[in-house]
């Protein structure tokens, strides 16, 4: 484990109190990036002059108590906007003029006294769930040759090898929660309005949304409170007695699902029911007409991004692929709002009988780290689908939902169980996660290698 990794919430206590100065944590911070990162690929742009400068400039705010990050280093996604940065999406189509004004997000982090130390890498336009692109391959700090997910794969790998304690993320289809189980963290995509969006040319029909990533839940929760202006989710609450639905039944026709995945989730659910909750096991009704739903957003999502690159002919050829089917769908009047409706319409009867949902967050290991993007369009869709299917229909529905670490598999990577529930109940989730970090506390960084 990586030397005085200390959580977001104690280096904030600290910086608050006098003990720690700002510059002290981002120096720590900004060391540990120059040590690793060759061999991980987590950073885009890491801000060295320019954090040095912000973490002066908290050490000298005369409120500095009662900054609720005071002095925590943080990453930022690269891709929305942080100002005097290129926003490059992961992607050399993209203008690389430096950002003029910082996204509301970033803002809300900066004016709770956190640090940015860099931005994270994502795969192109963050469409895939693999971290990798024309500018390197990001990987997973618990084990190099796989992926640390996507399309947040550059902020989970930067948390999960303590690098940063804390990174901003977004999620469109997964890609809070995908990286998250791939790399042993807490992950949470807030419900639709939460959090401000502003991502991509329309955030992919109103499927992304902006969270946190961290090692703990009260990091996490920390977090979300500053992103979403909601003082009150800062503590994570005792969630009470609650209905628990388990599922394994993958969304997806076809998908097998990976026994140790599998079991994490039904040791969660038996933890859950010693710790008195009301646990059964019941399948959500997903049905084959949310995949199309899903599918029609998320190209349609990736065409209206393509359409607004600088140099459209220096996309990958799979990301052009995708873009391109996004076209046909829109012609073809796609997507429509009856989909979302229908499915929102289902998941609320099914939530009748439980408050909370407890699946697998993946379907099968993170797959390898190498070039997913030289690769055909069909062999990234497939990869994707196969071991990451389980997240997508509550963008759709707009619901939240988050990763719980669960363990490591025989081969040392981390497992994770998706907790989901109805719009507003971050906070519950919160609570629920929190009580499982004390029933099974999990290993917060990876061991350098």
């Amino acid at each position: 484990m990586p030397e005085n990794v200390a959580t977001a919430t104690d280096i904030a206590a600290a910086v608050r109190a006098g003990q720690q100065s700002a510059v002290e944590t981002t120096r720590r911070a900004l060391d540990r990036i120059s040590e690793r990162d060759r061999k991980l690929g987590a950073f885009q742009v890491v801000r060295a002059d320019a954090a040095r400068a912000e973490a002066e400039a908290i050490d000298a705010r005369a409120d500095r108590d009662r900054l609720p990050l005071a002095g925590v280093p943080v990453a930022i996604k690269d891709n929305i906007p942080v100002a005097g940065e290129p926003m490059r999406s992961g992607s050399t189509a993209t203008d690389a003029t430096p950002q003029t004004s910082d996204h509301e997000v970033v803002r809300r982090l900066r004016a709770a006294g956190a640090v940015v130390v860099g931005l994270t890498r994502l795969p192109e336009l963050a469409v895939f769930g693999t971290t990798d692109s024309a500018y390197g391959i990001t990987r997973n700090p618990w084990h190099p040759d796989h992926t640390p997910g996507g399309s947040s794969g550059g902020s989970a790998a930067a948390v999960a090898a303590g690098l940063v304690p804390l990174a901003h993320a977004n999620d469109g289809m997964g890609s809070i929660r995908i990286p998250a189980a791939c790399c042993g963290l807490v992950g949470l995509k807030p419900g639709h309005g939460l959090v401000p969006a502003g991502i991509g040319t329309d955030e992919w029909g109103g499927l992304a949304e902006n969270g946190p990533l961290a090692t703990t839940v009260a990091d996490a929760a920390l977090m979300l409170s500053v992103l979403a202006g909601r003082p009150d989710l800062a503590q994570p609450v005792e969630p009470g007695r609650l209905r628990i639905a388990m599922s394994v039944k993958v969304p997806a026709t076809g998908i097998p699902l990976n026994r140790h995945w599998q079991a994490a989730t039904v040791k969660t659910a038996d933890l859950l029911r010693g710790a008195g909750h009301q646990v059964r096991d019941a399948d959500p009704p997903y049905g084959q007409l949310l995949a199309l739903s899903e599918l029609a957003r998320w190209t349609t999502g990736t065409a209206a991004d393509a359409d607004a690159v600088l140099d459209y002919r220096m996309l990958a050829r799979r990301t052009r692929r995708h873009a391109a089917l996004g076209r046909v769908l829109r012609r073809a009047g796609l997507p429509r709002e009856s989909g979302r409706r229908q499915w929102r319409a289902k998941a609320d009867g099914f939530f009748t009988d439980f408050d909370v949902l407890i699946t697998p967050t993946l379907a099968q290991p993170p797959v390898l780290a190498k070039a997913w993007a030289g690769r055909g369009w069909a062999a990234n869709l497939i990869s994707n689908l196969r071991y990451a299917p389980f997240a997508a229909p509550w963008n759709l529905a707009g619901w939240p939902a988050m990763n719980v670490p669960a363990g490591l598999d025989p081969h040392g990577l981390p497992l994770g169980v998706q907790l989901v529930g109805r719009p507003g109940s971050e906070a519950m989730l919160l609570g629920l996660a929190a009580q499982l970090e004390q029933l099974r506390p999990w290993p917060r960084t990876a061991a350098p290698r």
